[in-house]
């Protein structure tokens, strides 16, 4: 899963040559630009929140293979350094696939320590066929609209529903970007971000990936390790399990955190009246399901709507508050205007959306071989629903247009670096997204790595979120190249934040609710 929980929001070439991060205080090289390196026009774009921010736009081949062919447009943004010790540029990506990183350079740059900060020109970028890059794909607009069927096809009638607006998608893509679409893959993308360097006129980059944008990053220092200086991943993909075996791990690690999430209300049965044992709640959780299956509220929020609304709470529990007085209106009240409203602050999909998903589905279907035979995939989700039924089929359809693509699959990357100076990984034990085991087989294939664990964490993308023992080893990392080393699994361990308390008033609106990071995280791998 990547994409719904923001932006609603998973051939290797060798290139020898090891590097090591420069000592503290050092300045990063100004080398000479490369010859065919296009240059770069920056201007001010600045928002309210972010002012020093400027954008500017690089054409790149849209096959990499013909340099000289048909080229595309990325859109790139910055904030520049102001120290006069400056390391470079800090390419930052929020994952997805699809999502956009334009503002999340102004994020970075104004959540990192000021002094560290000014040392780079952080960078942010939408990846081609995202945001304002050119083209930016939208293969099926409204393919999201409520109310959709059932996800989980209890009857034939519902799965036929399925596999129609799966096949339709697919078919939508093939004949809108035939031309586009076998270039839509993160190697693709990676050797987009090496374009960007050179334009950049940089020897090496430092690059700090959230989500699926730490197997963006792992796919480019394997492609070129020796032009990366820093790494940071946080909330790591699984490289060894792209995409469909890692979508199945997911559908576990969603149902134990939505259980998780009912586990809570059920410890504030003060604030949301809907009982204080956790199976109570969660088998009135699923009535409210079964009841919006029958009787769509508003004619919007259905089953699948309602998953839609509550799947963000698996990422990020400071929507807990939000999505439990929405739950506890309906069910207490008889009110559907709280869950409506739910649904269109955190489930809803926008033009920007669909974007989002269309890339999303473009790279992970062409990233890796998925089954095209559905018997495997109605065979493997049935097992999986068995044990953790929250949001396994919802899961199912939004990847299912890859047992339908039109563009033929590549071999995933092996990412087994050893010959990058020392990166530093990011991951909660109990992210939902990319579940724990991801960061630690990274941590094991990117040698010399460091792994900080946030124990007792089920947030993704856990840096620049409020805890200060995380965002202090971010912040040490990136001023001198600092890693922790540790005897165990982890190099680190830092502890979790507390959890949500309910809301003070019922009456505060769910559009104000979130942090700015997850708001701007493409989080759906």
């Amino acid at each position: 899963m990547g994409q719904r929980a923001a932006v609603l929001c998973g051939a290797a070439v060798i290139a020898a040559g090891a590097v090591t991060a420069l000592p503290a205080g050092a300045s990063a090289p100004h080398p000479a630009r490369d010859a065919d390196a296009a240059a770069l026009t920056w201007k001010t774009c600045g928002t309210e929140g972010y002012p020093t921010l400027q954008c500017a736009t690089l054409r790149v081949p849209l096959d990499h293979a013909r340099p000289s062919g048909e080229q595309i447009t990325l859109a790139l943004s910055r904030v520049p350094h102001t120290a006069e010790t400056f390391q470079g540029p800090l390419l930052v990506n929020p994952g997805g696939p699809g999502g956009s990183g334009l503002t999340l350079a102004g994020f970075v740059a104004s959540s990192l320590p000021a002094d560290v900060a000014a040392q780079y020109d952080v960078i942010g970028f939408d990846p081609r066929g995202v945001g304002r890059s050119e083209p930016a794909l939208n293969c099926l607009p409204g393919h999201f609209a409520p109310v959709r069927p059932d996800s989980v096809p209890t009857a034939p009638a519902v799965e036929r529903a399925g596999l129609a607006r799966a096949k339709a998608f697919a078919d939508a893509c093939g004949e809108k970007y035939a031309d586009v679409l076998p270039y839509v893959d993160t190697v693709s993308a990676a050797r987009d971000l090496d374009a960007v360097r050179r334009a950049l006129g940089a020897e090496r980059i430092n690059y700090f990936g959230y989500s699926y944008g730490t197997y963006l990053g792992a796919v480019y220092a394997r492609l070129h390790p020796d032009r990366v200086r820093r790494l940071v991943l946080d909330s790591v993909v699984d490289p060894t399990a792209v995409w469909y075996d890692a979508n199945l791990r997911q559908d576990h690690a969603f149902d134990d955190r939505h259980r998780a999430f009912l586990a809570w209300i059920a410890a504030h049965d003060g604030a949301y009246g809907l009982g204080s044992d956790p199976e109570r709640v969660a088998a009135a959780w699923y009535a409210m399901r079964t009841a919006l299956a029958k009787e769509p509220a508003d004619g919007k929020v259905g089953a699948s709507e309602l998953e839609d609304t509550f799947l963000p709470g698996g990422y990020y529990n400071g929507y807990w508050p939000y999505l439990a007085e929405a739950f506890a209106a309906y069910v207490n009240d008889a009110d559907t205007g709280p869950l409506v409203e739910a649904y269109e602050d955190f489930g809803a999909v926008d033009a920007s959306d669909e974007n989002g998903y269309s890339v999303y589905a473009s790279v992970q279907c062409r990233d890796a071989a998925w089954p095209r035979d559905w018997d495997r995939w109605r065979d493997d989700n049935w097992n999986v629903h068995e044990k953790a039924p929250f949001v396994t089929w919802n899961n199912a359809w939004y990847n299912a247009p890859c047992a339908f693509w039109p563009a033929d699959s590549r071999r995933p990357v092996d990412v087994t670096n050893h010959e990058l100076p020392p990166a530093l990984l990011f991951q909660a034990t109990g992210d939902a997204a990319t579940p724990y085991e991801g960061g630690v087989t990274a941590h094991r294939l990117l040698r010399g790595s460091g792994l900080v664990v946030e124990e007792g964490g089920g947030n993704h993308g856990i840096t620049l979120s409020g805890n200060t023992c995380l965002d202090e080893h971010l912040a040490a990392y990136l001023a001198d190249g600092t890693v922790p080393r540790g005897g165990g699994e982890a190099d680190a361990v830092c502890a979790a934040l507390p959890a949500p308390r309910p809301l003070e008033s019922r009456a505060v609106s769910t559009s104000s609710r979130g942090s700015t990071l997850h708001g701007l995280l493409g989080l759906r791998s």
